[in-house]
């Protein structure tokens, strides 16, 4: 049993009838032969869900609401009100799997059982499947999701067999590699990200990544836009030559600081620091944070009795009052990298006083101006939801980091900064001021790998979309993302929980869905959110099933804004996954189109033409590769 941190908590707050608060991935597999199917993915979860507790707690409400909610055991554990199947109608092509998603991605989770859904999409172009999975953002953070997720991937096709001790089968359940259009990745959303410099993300350990009030069965999910498509091909999906290769042994990777994806298998990993670090094994995260098997009952002392929660509420609150002022004037030495009030007048100064009362005698560099324009994306949502998915070669983007002296990071940055003015263009909506980013930023500590729950920051930064030249605006966004990382390296990554602690829960409850509207009404802090997340460089399986793609998904809220980009790097691509509200951004698809624009721009403006990927040559020239 664990009681929920006040940022845990918040994610729960958030949710209203408009904003579901969980992240989701979606996996397109190659459905090898018929194996990946809802009895293979009941057996599998029923097998390993002991080893990720976020996947067996459920949420104990304090009466009232008087302090944050705990978690504890399910003793009613179902796999039926997780897991579930549907079938695309013909010719179950992207526009379906989009709209069907969107549907599924709009429900909330049902508190009444453990934050999660996973959803077997079947009936897919090329004898493909997908898994739709989400989690909720109270139960993960990218770190934690992606460590998740790694307990029902494999190396081979044939891991899920040899774990139990069952020979692999005679016949290989699939040895040729998938064709047609690419399928979709595999974590759950992670929302934390700063890249590795080389893109590569750590090993899968089950997110970012991925959040709950009324049930959302398949079958009653709500409708999303019924607007006319949009006109461009969706998602220009490309699958890269090194997709098909054998799946290589997972070497020694570079574990980032933003939630990348540990692997599933135990292999030494190197943690942001540079010190060695093994990836965990079942034993070590068995029942980790109080979790239990699923269907065992809950030890008789899991469950916080009500006395004892009632009590644990009077003593915080009597105790809030301290604690409350001990977060203000931690945040206060932040006050000036906090959105909104940044621009206050005195913000500056009062940051460093609160620094000097603190004894925090660091020097921080200064950051731009964090005003943000206004921007169709900004203002409130609505209940729909509307998403698209593509993606683009990693060693393209690599090449362009290599050319221009910059991170991966930096030019996913870019991209998205120049398919962002380009749709606002487009609409003569393009401000004269750079719009305002929030990264997602892991801070999960080696101590903490086992714990439900978020360890997450936020670097704010500018993205110069007032810049014309695609060559300016390649180092504008390298010059404002230093500075971020710089900023962000030098100071305390706590401002968010401190922002999250300051009031009492039974007041926080209730504030919060009206203050997120009135932000996103009068003064949204950011214009929305950008993650990057590396992931493994190498093939992963699900129930022998090759994973194809991996798509992430996440949450938009009214203060973050109708429109929310992630990006996961897997298997030599960058897989993208767009979520946007029909009300606020009206082709989700062009974006997605915008984006290969940008990166071919970047390509014939500063890469030579053999340092070009030719796997997507015919993209790029019209020849064939």
């Amino acid at each position: 049993m664990r009681q929920l941190t006040a940022l845990d908590a918040q994610f729960l707050n958030v949710e209203t009838t408009t904003t579901a608060a969980h992240v989701a991935g979606l996996a397109l597999l190659d459905s090898a032969d018929g194996s990946v199917n809802r009895a293979a993915l009941a057996e599998l979860l029923l097998d390993r869900l002991h080893l990720s507790p976020a996947l067996s707690l459920r949420l104990v409400e304090v009466p009232l609401g008087l302090d944050h909610p705990y978690w504890a055991a399910d003793p009613d554990f179902d796999i039926a009100n997780h897991l579930f199947e549907r079938e695309l109608p013909e010719p179950g092509d992207d526009w379906q799997l989009a709209e069907t998603v969107a549907q599924l991605h709009a429900c909330r989770l049902d508190r009444a059982h453990p934050l999660w859904e996973m959803h077997l999409i079947t009936g897919l172009t090329g004898g493909k499947v997908a898994v739709y999975t989400k989690v909720h953002h109270a139960a993960i953070d990218g770190v934690s999701g992606a460590e998740t997720l790694a307990t029902l991937l494999d190396l081979t096709p044939d891991g899920r067999l040899t774990r139990r001790g069952i020979p692999p089968t005679t016949t290989p359940t699939t040895t040729k590699p998938p064709t047609g259009p690419r399928p979709t990745p595999l974590a759950t959303a992670p929302t934390e990200t700063e890249d590795a410099s080389d893109g590569s993300m750590p090993s899968p350990t089950p997110t970012e990544t991925g959040h709950a009030v009324s049930k959302s069965n398949p079958s009653s999910a709500p409708a999303t836009a019924n607007g006319s498509k949009p006109s461009p091909t969706p998602a220009k999906t490309e699958h890269a030559a090194d997709r098909s290769k054998p799946s290589p042994t997972p070497a020694k990777t570079e574990h980032a600081a933003d939630g990348s994806m540990p692997s599933p298998a135990p292999a030494e990993t190197k943690d942001a620091g540079g010190g060695p670090m093994l990836s965990p094994t079942p034993a070590e995260t068995e029942h980790a944070s109080g979790g239990a098997m699923p269907g065992s009952p809950a030890p008789d002392d899991d469950t916080p009795g009500m006395i004892r929660m009632l009590a644990g509420a009077a003593v915080r609150g009597v105790t809030h009052p301290v604690r409350a002022l001990q977060s203000a004037v931690r945040a206060a030495e932040d006050l000036d990298a906090i959105p909104v009030v940044a621009g206050l007048p005195g913000a500056k100064l009062i940051a460093k006083a609160a620094r000097v009362v603190s004894g925090d005698g660091h020097h921080r560099p200064g950051l731009p101006s964090l005003a943000v324009p206004r921007t169709p994306f900004n203002g409130p949502i609505s209940a729909r939801r509307h998403l698209s998915f593509g993606s683009l070669s990693l060693k393209d983007v690599k090449n362009v980091a290599k050319a221009n002296g910059i991170s991966v990071n930096d030019v996913v940055m870019t991209l998205c900064t120049s398919a962002l003015r380009s749709w606002l263009r487009e609409r003569n909506a393009l401000p004269e001021a750079p719009l305002i980013v929030a990264v997602p930023v892991a801070v999960r500590r080696a101590e903490a790998k086992d714990l439900v729950g978020n360890q997450i920051s936020a670097m704010v930064a500018p993205l110069p979309t007032n810049v014309a030249d695609a060559r300016e605006r390649l180092q504008a966004v390298g010059n404002a993302m230093s500075q971020a990382k710089r900023r962000f390296a030098r100071a305390p990554a706590t401002w968010l929980s401190e922002l999250c602690s300051m009031l009492p829960a039974p007041v926080t409850s209730l504030a919060t869905p009206a203050i997120f509207r009135l932000a996103g009404m009068a003064f949204p802090p950011i214009n929305l959110i950008i993650s990057n997340v590396p992931g493994p460089q190498f093939p992963l399986y699900l129930c022998g099933g090759r994973v194809l793609s991996y798509y992430p998904l996440s949450v938009l809220t009214d203060m973050s804004g109708g429109l929310n980009i992630t990006c996961f790097s897997y298997d030599g691509m960058l897989d993208f996954g767009i979520v946007a509200c029909p009300e606020r951004v009206d082709d989700v698809w062009s974006l997605l189109a915008h984006l290969r624009t940008a990166l071919d721009e970047l390509l014939d403006d500063q890469v030579d033409d053999e340092f070009r990927n030719g796997a997507e040559a015919d993209l790029v020239t019209g020849q064939p590769a």
